[in-house]
């Protein structure tokens, strides 16, 4: 008897099969400014006292399913609302999954200005849920009358605003942020990822609106390999996302881990603050380049065109000379010739630097 034994191509929903997988490039051998990490590590004496800590974990239990003592330690640290319930996960990119899996439905649309997280349309399309993105304006600032329009056309069920919004690294007005909030039918999103290096939060108003989450992570803060995102809303909408998500989803050591950085958390802090002040020095030395223009950034990167058609040779020579930044410049659009680099050490972003005029003198 002949059996037809299934394919991908027959199994695979067509949706996922004309997608790509997300590329990580290798940066081995480089300086590695391409994603948005904390260049700098704890001091020895935390690392130890870290070890030590880790060697008493238990590991042949289950990690708390809720995470409670971690819970606690990002309430008091990140002063979330006592209103506001918070949910762990591995990462924003879990959170963003559980939200749109909790909210699939045909015909449901998901929302968000673009360029934007990769993410929201990425697992949209995942899920077989229509996305809409909502093109900015030529400054990377809202296109309000674009945005309204297209809440009131296609009723979105959930809108992402990422605040300060990824790649461009600006923050929009917080009085189109509060328009946006109010004018939307469902769930709006404001994602904080870069908060650690911004001048402002909605986290202190989530008892304002009754649709609105806050989401945040501590990878860009300089605990990426934890991969930790947490989510704060109102107790109705956490409660449904709650029976999404999976049990033990954050694993032992990640909550021990992150617990005990939160108890240091002012070493964090000064790390961000440097990150800051470096941020600055980096925006003024891309000024100073003939033929680079620079965007403002309230994140811990800086995005940057260069001249015309010279985005992926630009890219290529900075690569070539020992640093690995993001080459944007093949998305087109609002992003044509764009390149983006992650603030790092002094050090980092002098070689860089030097990578950069390098490139362009060749190019």
């Amino acid at each position: 008897m002949t059996m037809n034994m299934a394919t991908p191509a027959d199994l695979v929903r067509p949706q996922i099969r004309e997608l790509s997988a997300y590329p990580v490039p290798s940066s081995q051998g480089l300086v590695k400014l391409d994603a948005m990490e904390n260049p700098y590590e704890w001091p020895a004496s935390l690392q130890s006292a870290w070890a030590e800590r880790l060697s008493r974990v238990a590991m042949n239990r289950y990690p708390d399913p809720q995470g409670t003592r971690l819970t606690l330690a990002l309430r008091r640290v990140m002063q979330v609302p006592d209103a506001a319930r918070l949910m762990l996960g591995n990462g924003s990119d879990e959170l963003i999954q559980i939200l749109l899996m909790a909210v699939a439905a045909p015909g449901r649309v998901i929302m968000a200005p673009e360029p934007g997280f990769v993410m929201y349309r990425m697992i949209s399309r995942w899920l077989g849920l229509e996305f809409v993105g909502v093109p900015l304006n030529e400054d990377f600032s809202l296109d309000m009358p674009a945005m309204e329009r297209a809440l009131d056309t296609h009723q979105p069920a959930v809108v992402f605003l990422a605040y300060p919004n990824n790649p461009t690294g600006n923050r929009w007005s917080r009085q189109d942020m509060e328009s946006l909030i109010v004018r939307a039918p469902g769930l709006v999103v404001v994602d904080e990822a870069y908060g650690p290096f911004a001048d402002d939060s909605f986290l202190a108003d989530l008892d304002r609106y009754e649709r609105l989450l806050v989401m945040r992570t501590v990878s860009k803060l300089g605990l990426a390999g934890l991969r930790l995102g947490y989510l704060c809303g109102p107790a109705p909408w956490m409660d449904e996302l709650e029976k999404v998500r999976l049990p033990y989803n954050v694993n032992v050591l990640t909550q021990v881990a992150a617990e005990f950085a939160l108890d240091h958390h002012e070493v964090l802090d000064e790390q961000a603050a440097a990150i800051r002040r470096d941020r600055e020095a980096l925006h003024q030395s891309l000024e100073s380049i003939s033929g680079v223009k620079p965007f403002p950034s309230e994140a811990n990167f800086v995005l940057f065109r260069v001249p015309r058609g010279k985005g992926r040779v630009v890219f290529e020579g900075i690569r070539d000379r020992g640093v690995l930044i993001k080459d944007l410049s093949g998305q087109g659009g609002l992003l044509a010739d764009c390149l983006r680099v992650t603030v790092g050490t002094p050090a980092e972003n002098q070689q860089f630097l030097e990578a950069l005029k390098g490139a362009l003198a060749t190019a």
